[in-house]
């Protein structure tokens, strides 16, 4: 599959009559985003708001964050399986991108794993999106919903938003423009025949009860790993449906923005020869823990793979697959790095990760989320700050009358995130 990824480049976001982009910024009209997001009965209230980076603001508590984006050619939709036609499938021909602005869904929260970004003072410097400019989707369930239901409205709230924007991008001429290719695998393999063949093994959050990812519009934890091209990945074939910890919550953006695979794509063709991504999911019970690691195994010998990267989402009952799928790709003869967080205790002296293995001998650590950090209070609050106290990385009594606060760092949206897509990382002795 060839993508053909076009950036147009957002400097700011204002509310006009009409949504268009002029002299890099995106112009929106408030009542028609407003009026998507209220298709869906289960919602009463919207509110637009938007977040600039050096803002005195803080967004709480964050869903989800997704980077508009529309389908140009090649077929396909963007989001597909969720909002767009689940066929045919994405991945090829040209999409454009609105780059520096998000989408960003806020409100009364659905559960305690949802996150914070401030846009200024100490936190920022640990989340991406204080640096992006942010259109703020704030809404107000109904009375009585269930927490999955809720869950739904507001994720789809978010992409018909951010689809809405995409859409103000699809004639115009980006400012950059890249290219990725990754072949049929037996092609890939003879293009680069002298350089190592390395994999991606991209492990879903899939542990439901509002642990969930999609697939096509395909809940993670209902299909058995399987390969995909990395540019159908890129191009939205992977959406995010859950509330983990905050900290290394892998939202929407950073599905269309994975940094393995776009650090494996700047080496494509020079250091190694990417072969494409093995997806398989995060699973409960034991059985199928054990099944879905004998398949990625499996997986990684038929694409006779010399080294893979593997990545989890979330940690604990996760650190058992990621390590299971570790152990059987070594012994299949294919050299393994881990990426992951780490969770050590605020005095960094417990163990890191809940599960080992022996072949756990190369990883890349992304920080530790148990470290505190002292949050002062804002000029504005986009959302709502009644949930601080019960978000994870919180406790009682962490808050203070004039809205500051201490929490650890895993209350912040991406700021371990495990793969790789932030600032913080560990050093061995």
């Amino acid at each position: 599959m060839k993508l053909e990824l076009g950036k147009i480049a957002i400097k700011d976001i204002q509310f006009a009559d009409s949504t268009y982009i002029a002299d890099h910024i995106l112009y929106v009209n408030k009542e028609e985003a407003a009026s998507l997001v209220l298709e869906d009965d289960k919602l009463l209230k919207c509110h637009l708001d938007i977040a600039r980076p050096g803002d005195a603001t803080r967004i709480t508590p964050v869903k989800d964050v997704i980077e508009p984006r529309v389908k140009v050619s090649g077929g396909g939709e963007i989001f597909p399986g969720v909002i767009g036609k689940v066929s045919p499938t994405v991945g090829e021909g040209r999409t454009h991108a609105l780059d520096g602005c998000c989408v960003v869904t806020v409100g009364r929260i659905v559960g305690f794993q949802e996150g914070v970004i401030d846009m200024s003072g100490p936190a920022a410097d640990y989340c991406p999106f204080s640096k992006t400019v942010n259109l703020c989707i704030v809404i107000e369930p109904k009375d009585g919903l269930e927490t999955h239901v809720y869950e739904r409205a507001g994720r789809l709230a978010g992409l018909k938003v951010a689809a809405y924007l995409g859409e103000a991008a699809k004639s115009l001429e980006p400012d950059t423009l890249e290219v990725y290719e990754t072949k049929p695998v037996f092609q890939q393999a003879a293009e680069y025949p002298d350089l190592p063949k390395v994999g991606y093994v991209h492990m879903l959050q899939s542990q439901g009860l509002l642990h969930d990812t999609y697939y096509y519009g395909v809940d993670a934890k209902q299909f058995v790993p399987t390969f995909m091209y990395p540019t159908e990945i890129m191009d939205g074939a992977i959406v995010s449906g859950n509330c983990v910890a905050p900290c290394d919550k892998v939202t929407t953006y950073h599905h269309l923005h994975n940094p393995v695979i776009d650090e494996c794509y700047k080496r494509h063709g020079k250091e190694i020869n990417f072969m494409g991504v093995i997806l398989t999911n995060e699973n409960v019970f034991l059985a199928d823990k054990e099944r879905h690691s004998d398949m990625v195994a499996k997986l990684s010998e038929w694409m006779e793979l010399d080294g893979v990267l593997i990545t989890e989402e979330g940690y604990g009952n996760p650190d058992t697959d990621l390590m299971m799928n570790c152990r059987k790709v070594e012994r299949k003869g294919t050299k393994v790095v881990l990426i992951t967080d780490e969770f050590p205790g605020k005095d960094g002296k417990s163990q890191s990760l809940a599960d080992t293995c022996d072949e756990a001998t190369a990883l890349a650590s992304c920080g530790q989320g148990n470290m505190t950090l002292k949050f002062p209070a804002m000029d504005k609050v986009i959302g709502m700050q009644d949930y601080i106290e019960s978000q994870i990385g919180g406790w009682a009594g962490c808050i203070n009358e004039d809205g500051s606060f201490e929490a650890e760092i895993q209350i912040i949206i991406a700021s371990t995130i495990a793969n790789g897509f932030n600032t913080l990382a560990a050093r061995g002795y």
